[in-house]
């Protein structure tokens, strides 16, 4: 049995399952500003300024993870997009 798949359906493949991935990460990052009512960047200047409670430590670092993931998942798309020659291997 033979599968084809052209190139195009796999690039399209390829730019779902990206911008899931961001979708999901978005949700993941709304969490974090909604629970603490604030962005990361004024999350991070909070908890610099006072005394180190573990748990608002342990949510900085997973945000901000979550924060470096989005960027380079878009980074992956904005590539994906702007690719001008595709190699399947």
């Amino acid at each position: 049995m033979d599968i084809k798949i052209s190139k195009k359906e796999l690039i399209e493949y390829t730019k779902l399952k990206l911008l899931s991935e961001i979708t999901l990460t978005k949700e993941k990052l709304n969490l974090f500003e909604n629970k603490y009512d604030r962005t990361l960047e004024e999350f991070r200047t909070k908890i610099e300024k006072t005394e180190e409670q573990f748990e608002e430590w342990d949510d900085y670092i997973e945000w901000k993870a979550y924060f470096k993931r989005l960027q380079d998942l878009k980074k992956k798309l904005n590539e994906l997009d702007n690719a001008k020659d595709i190699k399947i291997v």
